[in-house]
């Protein structure tokens, strides 16, 4: 799997564990995602694709590298979709 595959299918998982707010992203926290059965059978290295979701401003948290335990609790806000407008 390449890495713009993982970075989708995180979106898809940060959506389905996560919060949608008020401007459309949605918030989860590490934790949650790095304790989830499904999320672990996925990524094979869940941090390199938030921080590849990161580098790509898909995605924003604190801190560069998050580790299980230590940063649980930090909050990992997928950002909304960029809408076009055409007119």
């Amino acid at each position: 799997m390449n890495v713009e595959e993982e970075v989708e299918k995180l979106k898809v998982e940060i959506q389905r564990l996560g919060t949608k707010q008020d401007d459309g992203s949605y918030k989860v926290t590490f934790g949650v995602l790095f304790n989830d059965d499904r999320c672990a059978n996925i990524f094979e290295a869940l941090v390199g694709t938030l921080r590849a979701a990161k580098r790509r401003k898909l995605l924003t948290y604190d801190g560069e590298l998050l580790l299980q335990g230590v940063h649980d609790n930090v909050e990992i806000i997928l950002k909304p979709p960029v809408t076009t407008t055409t007119s």
